[in-house]
C-alpha cells in the first residue's frame, strides 16, 4: 500500500487561491475514483473537487474556512500500489492509527482526528435525567438561524445535541433524532420561556457568507451611494398580470411582477444607457453595454447570490420568467455555473412580500445602479376627486454618484414608472 497526495488543482481564470467550504469525506472513509472530495469557493462560484484515484482517506489538508493556494496539499489517501508520495516521507501523526488498520479505522476509542468525522449511525444521546454536555467547555454549537429558532420553540438546549452536518453543524434531523432518543423539550406553561439564557456563539464567516461580506464591504467602501425612492401605482399592471395568467398561464406559465418589471427596465435603459454600465474605478473607465445582462438577487440557504439573466433585452416576459426560475433554482441547489453568477450590468433586488416600504440596496460592484423592489400595499388615494383604493409599491434604487447624476437617476426611475403604470406600453415596439 502507498500514499497518494491530491493537491489543490488549478481551476483556471487566473485563480491563485480558493476557500475550503466543506469536506465531503472524513479520515477513514473509502473513496472511489471521481468521487467528490470537497467543495471550494472562488470569487465567482463553488467548485467541486473530485478524486482522481480510489483509496482510503488518511489526512485532510485543512478545515472549512481555510484559504488554500493552488498546488497546496488538499488531501492524502492510502492507495493500492506505490502511490505518489516518497516511501521515506514521514507519515502524519494524525493518520497513524488508520494506517495500522485501514480496513477498520478506529472511531470512538481513539483520539479524535483534526477534523471530526461525520457520524455513520445515530449517535448515543446523553441521559435525559442528567444531561451531559457533548462539547468541551467554551465550545459553541453550530446551527443555522432556522435550526436555532426551532430548537428554542421546542425547548431544546443545543449544547446537548450532536451535530451531523459539516464541521459538526446541527441540522433539523439532529433535533428529531435527539427527541426520539429521549430528549425532553421544556413543558409549555412552566415559565421556561422567561428563564434567563446564557452563552454566546462565535460563528466564523466562511464560504459564500465570507464572499458576501467582502463584496458588500468593497461596494460600500468604493462607491458613494445615493438612493432615490419613488411610489408607483401598480393597480393596472397587477390587473393585466392576472388576465395574462388566466389566459396564457396554462400554456406559457404564470407571470409574477418581476418579469414585467425586468421588461420595463430593459425598455427604459434604451434612453438611459449610462445606467447599464460598469465602472472600473482603478482605470477610470465607465463601460456602457448594449446588451442587458440583468442580475437579480436571490436568497439561498447559503446566502445571497446574484444569478444573471443574459440578454434580457431579447426576451419576452414569459421567457424572462422561465429563465429567472431556472437560474434561481440552480443557485439554490448550488448548481449554478460561474458564467451564470457573473457579468451582470444592472441588478434588481426584491424581498417579495417582506420588502418593506423603503430599502437602501447596496450596488452590485462594479455596476452603477441597482433597483430595489418593495412590497405592494393597498391604500386609499385621490383619483378624480374621489377616494379609491389603489395598489402601490415603492421602488428604492441606489446609484453610483461618481458617474450617475441625481437628475438622470430620477428621470430613469420615472421612465420605469411610466411603463409600469401604463403596462400596455411593455408590449409595444
Amino acid at each position: 500500500m502507498g500514499q497518494y497526495t491530491i493537491k489543490m488543482p488549478d481551476i483556471g481564470e487566473g485563480i491563485a487561491e480558493v476557500e475550503l467550504v466543506e469536506w465531503r469525506v472524513q479520515p477513514g472513509d473509502t473513496v472511489a475514483e471521481d468521487q467528490i472530495l470537497a467543495d471550494v469557493m472562488t470569487d465567482k462560484a463553488t467548485v467541486e473537487i473530485p478524486s482522481p484515484v480510489a483509496g482510503t482517506v488518511l489526512e485532510l489538508g485543512g478545515k472549512p474556512g481555510a484559504v488554500m493556494a493552488v498546488g497546496a496539499e488538499l488531501i492524502r489517501l492510502e492507495v493500492a500500489g506505490a502511490g505518489n508520495v516518497a516511501a521515506q516521507a514521514p507519515k502524519p501523526a494524525s493518520v497513524a492509527a488508520p494506517a495500522a488498520a485501514p480496513a477498520a479505522p478506529p472511531r470512538a476509542a481513539e483520539p479524535a482526528p483534526a477534523v471530526p468525522s461525520a457520524p455513520k449511525a445515530a449517535p448515543q444521546r446523553p441521559p435525559v435525567a442528567a444531561p451531559v454536555a457533548m462539547r468541551a467547555p467554551g465550545e459553541k454549537p453550530i446551527a443555522s438561524p432556522a435550526v436555532r429558532q426551532r430548537a428554542w420553540e421546542l425547548g431544546i438546549e443545543l449544547q446537548f445535541v450532536h451535530g451531523s452536518g459539516p464541521a459538526g453543524r446541527i441540522t433539523h434531523e439532529d433535533l428529531d433524532v435527539y427527541l426520539v432518543a429521549g430528549g425532553q423539550p421544556r413543558t409549555a406553561g412552566t415559565g421556561a420561556g422567561y428563564a434567563q439564557r446564557h452563552g454566546e456563539e462565535a460563528v466564523p464567516l466562511i464560504g459564500l457568507r465570507r464572499k458576501i461580506a467582502q463584496k458588500m464591504q468593497e461596494a460600500k467602501r468604493r462607491i458613494p451611494h445615493f438612493s432615490y425612492v419613488e411610489e408607483i401605482d401598480v393597480t393596472d399592471i397587477e390587473a393585466l398580470r392576472a388576465q395574462l395568467n388566466e389566459r396564457y398561464g396554462p400554456a406559457r406559465g404564470k407571470l409574477t411582477l418581476l418579469p414585467l418589471l425586468a421588461r420595463a427596465v430593459v425598455l427604459a435603459l434604451r434612453d438611459f444607457p449610462q445606467m447599464n454600465a460598469r465602472f472600473d474605478d482603478d482605470a477610470g473607465i465607465v463601460t456602457r453595454y448594449q446588451p442587458v445582462h440583468l442580475g437579480f438577487a436571490t436568497q439561498t440557504d447559503a446566502g445571497l447570490l446574484v444569478p444573471v439573466l443574459r440578454h434580457a433585452e431579447a426576451m419576452d416576459p414569459w421567457a424572462t420568467a422561465r429563465e429567472i426560475a431556472r437560474l434561481a433554482e440552480a443557485g439554490r441547489s448550488g448548481k449554478a455555473g460561474r458564467d451564470e453568477l457573473s457579468g451582470s450590468t444592472i441588478t434588481i433586488s426584491s424581498l417579495g412580500p417582506l420588502g418593506g416600504l423603503v430599502t437602501t440596496p447596496v450596488i452590485n460592484h462594479p455596476e452603477v445602479a441597482i433597483i430595489g423592489v418593495n412590497k405592494i400595499v393597498e391604500r386609499p388615494v385621490f383619483r378624480g376627486g374621489a377616494v379609491v383604493g389603489r395598489k402601490l409599491m415603492n421602488l428604492s434604487s441606489s446609484f453610483d454618484h461618481r458617474v450617475v447624476d441625481g437628475m438622470d437617476a430620477a428621470q430613469f426611475i420615472q421612465a420605469v414608472r411610466a411603463l409600469l403604470e401604463s403596462p400596455a406600453l411593455l408590449f409595444v415596439e
